[in-house]
C-alpha cells in the first residue's frame, strides 16, 4: 500500500502535466490516449498479489509521436483527415459496385536498420542492441504468420470476424542503388545509448534511411518509455504553393522498435509478456493506417465498423476478458486484436474491417501505393542467375524469386536433406519471375531449393517448421 501511495506522489506532477496537455489537444479532432494512474495502480497491485514479477509496459507511443509530427507540420492533421475520407470513399465505392474482394497479395520489402553503441560491433548475444540476423528473421516470420492468419501458428484464429490480410513482408534483396542486400543494415552510433519518441525519429533517419516509397524502414535500437512507435500514413498535400517540406514526413516514415521486443523468443527477446513478436505486428498495423480500437479516447472511433466499442486497451499482463460500457451497453472487448495493448500471447486477430482498411490505405496513400506498385512489378534482370527464397523459415509455402538475363528456360526443384527430389516445375522462355513452392505435407527440417538454367545452377536452403 505504501508503495502505491509513494508511486502516486512521485507521478502526480507528471499526471497534472498530461491532463493539461490533453485539455489543450481537445481543440483538434485528433485526440490521443493519455496514461491512467488508476490503471497503473491496479496493474501493479495485481502483479504483487499474483506473484508475477513483470509489469505491463507502455506498449505504443504512436499518440505522442503523432502529436509531435503535427506540431512540426501544421498541415499534417488535414492530410490525415483526407486519408480517412479517401479510404472511406474507396470502401463505399467498392461496396456499392459489389466488387469482388481483391485477392492480390501485397508484398512489402522491409529494411531493418540496427542502431547500436557497441564499440566492438559484435553481433548478437545477451543484452546486445546489435541483435542477430536470426532474431530479425524470426520477426519477419511472425509478421507473415500474423498478417496471413496462417494455420498452425500463433497468428491463426477461427473467429467469424477474423481475416487473412493477404499482406506479406520480406527482407529487401536489393538496396536503393540496386546492389544485392540482406535487408539488414547495422550502424554504430556511440553518441546515444537510447532513443525516444519525443526527439529522436529525425536523428535515427539521419543515421540510416532508405526511400520510404520503396521500403518499409524499421529502426531497431534501445527505445526509452515505449516498446515502439510508428508514423501513420497520410494523403499527399493538395494545396498549391506549399513548400515541398510541408508535404509529409517521408524521412521518418516507418517503425521504431526496442531491440528487446523485436523477434520471437530468441536473442534479446526474454520478456514473459512481450516475447512473441507482436510489438512489430501492432506497430506495422499503424504504418498501414490502423488506429487503436478505442480511437485513443474512451469509446472512440477507429474508423473500422466491426471492432467492438472499447474503453480499455488492456495494457496488462493478463488475457482475461474485458468489457466496455460505451453508450450504456456492456460489450466484450476484442483483447485478441493486434491493435490492443494486450500481452503478445493474447493476440491473434485482424478483423475483416481492419483488413479492408489496410488494403485501402495501400491503394490511396501515395508512398504506400508506389511501394506496392514497384514491389509487384516484374522482377528486374540480372547478369547472372540469382534466387531469393522467402519467407524462410516457412510453415506452409515459399516463394522463389528467380532473376536472370533476358528470357530463359529454367527448372525449380525442391530436394530433401538426402537429395531426394520432392517438387519440380519447369518454365519455358520466361523472364525473371516469382515461383510459389508448396511445402504442405513436408516434415520440419532443412530442404534445398535448386534453380537450373541451360548454363547456370543456384541452390539455397529452405527451413520448414
Amino acid at each position: 500500500m505504501w508503495f502505491v501511495i509513494g508511486l502516486f506522489v512521485k507521478l502526480l506532477p507528471h499526471m497534472i502535466k498530461q491532463v493539461n496537455n490533453l485539455m489543450q489537444r481537445k481543440r483538434t479532432d485528433w485526440r490521443w490516449l493519455v496514461g491512467s494512474f488508476v490503471f497503473l495502480v491496479s496493474s501493479t497491485a495485481w502483479a504483487q498479489t499474483s506473484g508475477i514479477v513483470e509489469q505491463a509496459l507502455d506498449r505504443c507511443g504512436v499518440g505522442e509521436h503523432e502529436r509531435i509530427l503535427q506540431q512540426r507540420n501544421p498541415n499534417r492533421l488535414r492530410q490525415l483527415n483526407e486519408l480517412n475520407q479517401r479510404v472511406q470513399q474507396l470502401q463505399t465505392e467498392t461496396s456499392s459496385l459489389r466488387q469482388a474482394a481483391d485477392g492480390t497479395t501485397y508484398r512489402i520489402p522491409v529494411v531493418v536498420h540496427v542502431v547500436h553503441s557497441n564499440a566492438t560491433n559484435t553481433v548478437g548475444g545477451a543484452g546486445n542492441v546489435n541483435i542477430s540476423d536470426a532474431q530479425i528473421i524470426s520477426q519477419i516470420q511472425v509478421l507473415n504468420e500474423d498478417y496471413r492468419r496462417k494455420p498452425g501458428t500463433n497468428g491463426y484464429n477461427t473467429s467469424a470476424i477474423g481475416a487473412d490480410a493477404n499482406i506479406e513482408f520480406y527482407l529487401a534483396t536489393t538496396d536503393p542503388d540496386g546492389q544485392p542486400s540482406t535487408g539488414i543494415t547495422r550502424h554504430y552510433y556511440p553518441q546515444k545509448t537510447s532513443f525516444d519518441v519525443f526527439n529522436d525519429d529525425v536523428l535515427l533517419s539521419q543515421i540510416a534511411y532508405w526511400p520510404s516509397d520503396r521500403y518499409l524502414n524499421i529502426w531497431v535500437t534501445r527505445v526509452s518509455t515505449y516498446l515502439g512507435y510508428t508514423q501513420f500514413p497520410t494523403m499527399a498535400d493538395t494545396l498549391k504553393g506549399l513548400p515541398l517540406a510541408a508535404d509529409s514526413n517521408e524521412f521518418t516514415d516507418g517503425s521504431i522498435i526496442d531491440y528487446r521486443y523485436f523477434g520471437k523468443q530468441t536473442g534479446t527477446v526474454t520478456s514473459a509478456t512481450y516475447a512473441l513478436g507482436r510489438t512489430a505486428t501492432h506497430e506495422i498495423g499503424h504504418w498501414l493506417g490502423l488506429f487503436h480500437p478505442n480511437g485513443d479516447v474512451d469509446c472512440g472511433d477507429d474508423h473500422v465498423t466491426d471492432t467492438p466499442p472499447t474503453d480499455d486497451l488492456n495494457q496488462t499482463t493478463r488475457c482475461n476478458d474485458l468489457f466496455s460500457n460505451c453508450s450504456g451497453q456492456r460489450t466484450r472487448e476484442l483483447i485478441e486484436n493486434y491493435l490492443m495493448y494486450s500481452p503478445d500471447a493474447c493476440m491473434n486477430m485482424f478483423t475483416v474491417g481492419q483488413v479492408a482498411r489496410m488494403r485501402a490505405v495501400l491503394q490511396v496513400s501515395p508512398r504506400r501505393a508506389k511501394m506496392i506498385k514497384l514491389a509487384s512489378a516484374a522482377l528486374g534482370e540480372t547478369e547472372t542467375l540469382t534466387i531469393n527464397v522467402y519467407p524462410n523459415p516457412t510453415t506452409y509455402a515459399a516463394s522463389i524469386d528467380v532473376q536472370l538475363k533476358g528470357s530463359q528456360s529454367f527448372s525449380v526443384d525442391l530436394f530433401d536433406a538426402t537429395g531426394r527430389q520432392l517438387r519440380s516445375s519447369s518454365f519455358t522462355n520466361s523472364p525473371s519471375t516469382s515461383v510459389p513452392v508448396s511445402v504442405t505435407g513436408l516434415t520440419a527440417g532443412i530442404y534445398i531449393v535448386r534453380v537450373k538454367t541451360a548454363g547456370e545452377v543456384v541452390s539455397k536452403r529452405l527451413l520448414v517448421q
